[in-house]
């Protein structure tokens, strides 16, 4: 008797076994974002490889490639438009990192498309820090040789309709953390105070050319330090 009973445990332990391994194992949960994605927006004449030597940078202090988007668009139209696609573009990232919230990194005209984004199409509930790179927020007298050409170039023509709508009551709206990087010798953004944003945290980078501003290893880690 204990003979079988000692078969029957050993062929119900085999049963056992073999369904254990037949079970699906039940995957970790996924490991929270370690970062807020950053969502890079390239200016006029631009692309999305001017961010190459930063990207590469931020890989290098411990951020994923997926926590890392560059935004291209036709910097042609007019940045109205840019903004909207931006919208789309920062609600795929965060579908796809399952993040709250992204971090917006912007040289030269792009700070236009995405200021308007913010303060125009609800951007502040999904932004966590803005950061202008040689940003024409204020406008810049060099547009005018491109201002009959491109729709984009002519917004950034000092005194246009829609910089003073974009400007009109609060430059840095929400509860985004705003900074805005400088050079005091910058060709593409006349006057260079035009880079400035009121309510945010300006920070002159010293004399780095405008082309340069956003691939300077210095104002790197001025940037990685401010979105933290």
């Amino acid at each position: 008797m204990q003979r079988h009973t000692r078969r029957i445990a050993t062929a119900l332990s085999a049963v056992a076994a073999s369904l254990l391994v037949s079970l699906p194992l039940t995957a970790a949960p996924a490991q929270a974002a370690t970062h807020d994605p950053v969502v890079f927006v390239h200016g006029l004449s631009s692309d999305a490889s001017s961010w190459d030597d930063w990207i590469a940078d931020f890989e290098a202090d411990g951020y994923a490639p997926s926590e890392l988007d560059a935004f291209s668009y036709d910097w042609s139209k007019s940045n109205a438009t840019t903004a909207q696609q931006l919208a789309t573009e920062v609600k795929n990232v965060l579908a796809r990192t399952g993040a709250s919230k992204v971090d917006l990194v912007v040289h030269s005209m792009g700070a236009l498309s995405s200021r308007y984004y913010l303060k125009n199409l609800g951007g502040t509930s999904y932004v966590d820090d803005f950061v202008s790179v040689a940003g024409v927020n204020h406008g810049t007298s060099v547009a005018s040789w491109c201002a009959w050409l491109y729709t984009s170039c002519k917004e950034m023509q000092q005194g246009s309709s829609f910089l003073t709508a974009l400007n009109s009551g609060d430059e840095t709206p929400g509860a985004v953390s705003y900074a805005s990087y400088w050079s005091d010798c910058d060709s593409a953004v006349v006057p260079n105070s035009s880079a400035l944003l009121s309510g945010a945290t300006n920070v002159d980078a010293g004399c780095i050319s405008h082309t340069d501003m956003n691939n300077d290893p210095g104002v790197y880690q001025q940037v990685r330090n401010f979105i933290g």
